[in-house]
């Protein structure tokens, strides 16, 4: 089932590629760069930060728009992608990691997906079956899922006479650029770029990356210090889902914002260098991945 979605999601996003030359509409490709963002946040702020590593604390009604623009992305429930995500990084790079870098770059970015779930699925999410906003958006993913993600697009776009482009662009074009930019946190965030917290695993930082992905390309950070709300920790990196949930604090509708501390990550830091000086020829190849 989901070999069949994803080839046909990505043969009507070529057809909402071609619509979108033809009958160019700015309202409507405006309304896809919206939901694009609105969706990814769902992802990185909602079901990433937010409810896998508990990185910080919403209010409500921030955890139900997340989760409905979560579904919209079309990556299974907020339930089913934690616990996945918590398995990877309880087991990265070892076997039972869903995402197994090791396993080759198409297999981390895509195609694990078209691979059965462990069957104890759930087990890592026990916390989250307590909230019953995740258990709503989970018993009713696939309703949610196609009203988000196509029906309500396709809605707004009809306001200015052009619905079938909604359906087109905002809907299934946005979701085939939603896919392969998720995907390439599991993908290229461990192929490209540097391991300056933490040499023990694939997981690295690289400015490329977080741009596709609103800022979840500093990879290395984040599997050293998993459960601060920020993967890009300095005030420069371009980490837009941490600038998002800041600001969300700023109003009151997220609070305890969870990081770690200067001295925990200058350790880190220090502890990777002087792996690095006992090991100059790891340092060397790992220069060239940077440069590339």
């Amino acid at each position: 089932m989901n070999i069949l979605f994803l080839a046909v999601a990505h043969v009507v996003a070529g057809l909402g590629a071609w619509w979108s030359v033809v009958h160019f509409n700015v309202l409507t490709v405006t309304l896809a760069v919206v939901w694009f963002g609105l969706c990814g946040f769902g992802i990185t702020a909602g079901y990433h930060r937010l409810f896998a590593h508990r990185s910080y604390e919403a209010a409500s009604w921030v955890r139900a728009l997340v989760l409905l623009f979560g579904a919209a992305s079309v990556q299974n429930s907020a339930l089913h992608w934690a616990n996945n995500h918590r398995v990877h990084h309880s087991r990265v790079d070892r076997d039972g990691d869903p995402y197994d870098i090791n396993r080759g770059f198409f297999w981390a970015h895509i195609g694990w997906i078209f691979y059965k779930d462990d069957p104890q699925a759930f087990k890592r999410v026990r916390d989250m079956q307590a909230d019953k906003l995740v258990m709503w958006q989970h018993r009713h993913y696939l309703t949610i899922a196609i009203v988000m993600g196509a029906l309500f697009p396709m809605a707004l776009a009809g306001l200015w006479g052009d619905a079938l482009g909604g359906l087109l662009i905002a809907g299934f074009l946005r979701l085939v650029f939603q896919y392969h930019a998720t995907f390439a946190t599991n993908s290229l965030a461990h192929t490209l770029g540097s391991r300056p917290y933490d040499r023990s695993t694939s997981a690295r930082d690289h400015f490329i990356t977080a741009v596709f992905t609103l800022g979840e390309g500093y990879h290395n950070f984040h599997h050293r210090f998993q459960n601060d709300y920020r993967n890009g920790v300095r005030p420069w990196h371009l980490d837009p889902t941490k600038w998002l949930i800041w600001s969300l604090s700023c109003i009151g509708a997220a609070r305890n914002l969870r990081r770690a501390s200067e001295e925990k990550i200058e350790r880190a830091r220090l502890r990777a260098k002087a792996r690095d000086e006992q090991s100059p020829s790891a340092h060397r190849v790992e220069s060239l991945i940077v440069s590339s």
